[in-house]
């Protein structure tokens, strides 16, 4: 299943669970926890892995302010978009939300790589930064 933007989606819920924050839920969690709820209602379904010389592997990336997030596709001759098997998305850790546009771009699509590779092993793939 895939919720776009998930990690930005639920960032306020996260912040009651730390354990140095007293406990509030306010307006902007009710907002998150409502977004959140209607987001799982429409998510993607993602396709088993298909193998074979006709198949392309075909990586997006992309970085924003508060996070980054990647998407694995196959695609294979006659499909215009492609079929997803898994997306992906975390918020920075520590330095990392001081990198610059450049440094983060280049942090999601090394991610993405990663993750990537445990689910397709070493295939080819076609990485794509916007």
């Amino acid at each position: 299943m895939h919720i776009p933007e998930y990690s930005q989606i639920v960032s306020p819920l996260y912040l009651v669970t730390r354990k140095k924050n007293d406990f509030h839920w306010g307006p902007e969690q009710q907002q998150a926890f409502a977004q959140i709820k209607q987001e799982i209602t429409h998510a993607v379904a993602l396709d088993p892995v298909r193998t074979g010389p006709d198949v392309k592997n075909v990586l997006y990336s992309a970085a924003g302010n508060n996070g980054f997030s990647w998407s694995l596709w196959q695609k294979v001759p006659g499909e215009t978009r492609g079929r997803p098997l898994g997306f992906w998305s975390r918020s920075y850790r520590g330095s990392e939300a001081n990198y610059i546009p450049t440094e983060k771009e280049i942090l999601a699509a090394y991610e993405g790589v990663q993750a990537a590779s445990e689910v397709i092993g070493t295939e080819a793939q076609l990485l794509l930064v916007p």
